[in-house]
């Protein structure tokens, strides 16, 4: 593999060069994968692509089998996620099949189609999400790992990245995010005392899950999620990220809250949670989302989000969800 070119997606670079000692990590990518191939008995075929934080290439086994091989840029939390598959052994989550720590990088099971691509209405798409989250938030949190406070840190996130991107969106916009964030933060030390915390994936939407290629048990519907970020936290977080998308649903209709708050029950109801927590998760996740891909100049994929938060508060009734 080292005689071929290796071409690393521009995002993914940028990471590994912001990383202390991840300056060179690109142009060293084409050794690690010759001694991954080695290491493992496997051929690289082709790169996939619509990786921000990894290189992750097709392959195949000695005996044929295909499988994804992944490196991950330094500096990107890529043992959490290791631990996050090891421990759920395909439960919910695709299957690791060897994990090199000294490369951040792992051996996966090839799956098929991604949920986001499979043209399902997204009712369906959210039926099979909460599905395989409530198979995923078995997987037990590490030895010591704590809670996180999710709602506290993309407060101040949206705050800081508010006014330093010279208010990109309404003040309306930004109190009611703040308000939702609020609600959540103050909800989560009973949660913690109560033990109701999970490992939850931290960025459950369609484009993160996708089919099995052969049948198995642990994953529902034929699907299963892939890329967590593996904290300790709330698992309405989870329902919030798969309501946050679906902005050109929501931009179609003259009704946009009724349409959001069916999506929050219909995952609240299969997941016995709280509807309203859903709904505030969502609104923070949209407005955090638009904020944080408007700071990296992502403008095409930061619109939407900023526009849609903007359409549920003038919808009449949306703070009252």
């Amino acid at each position: 593999m080292s005689h071929h070119r290796v071409e690393v997606p521009a995002i993914v670079a940028a990471k590994a060069a912001a990383v202390p000692g991840g300056q060179t990590w690109a142009t060293d990518l084409p050794g690690i994968l010759t001694a991954l191939e080695r290491a493992w008995s496997i051929h690289i075929t082709e790169p996939l692509p619509g990786g921000t934080a990894s290189y992750v290439t097709r392959a195949r086994t000695t005996d044929g089998r295909p499988v994804v091989l992944k490196v991950a840029a330094p500096g990107t939390g890529f043992d959490q996620q290791a631990r996050t598959l090891t421990a759920a052994a395909g439960r919910g989550y695709v299957r690791i099949l060897a994990y090199h720590a000294s490369h951040k990088a792992a051996l996966l099971e090839a799956l098929g189609t991604s949920l986001h691509h499979t043209g399902l209405a997204p009712t369906d798409q959210l039926t099979i999400l909460g599905r395989c989250l409530r198979c995923a938030w078995r997987v037990p949190p590490a030895p010591g790992q704590e809670p996180q406070d999710k709602a506290a840190s993309l407060s101040q996130l949206i705050t800081d990245l508010w006014q330093r991107l010279d208010q990109p969106c309404s003040q309306q916009v930004l109190d009611y995010a703040l308000t939702c964030a609020a609600r959540r933060s103050a909800a989560f030390p009973t949660q913690v005392q109560a033990g109701t915390c999970v490992v939850v994936h931290g960025d459950a939407t369609a484009a993160n899950a996708a089919g099995v290629l052969t049948a198995r048990t642990g994953t529902e519907d034929g699907f299963v999620l892939l890329d967590p970020d593996g904290f300790l936290g709330d698992p309405t977080y989870d329902l919030g990220v798969a309501v946050r998308d679906w902005c050109p649903q929501l931009m179609a209709t003259t009704t946009p809250v009724k349409l959001l708050a069916g999506y929050c029950r219909l995952l609240a109801e299969q997941t016995a949670t709280d509807p309203v927590a859903v709904w505030e998760w969502g609104y923070l996740e949209r407005v955090s989302t638009g904020l944080y891909a408007l700071s990296f100049g992502a403008e095409e994929q930061a619109l939407p989000y900023l526009r849609t938060a903007q359409a549920l508060l003038d919808d009449r009734g949306a703070s009252r969800m």
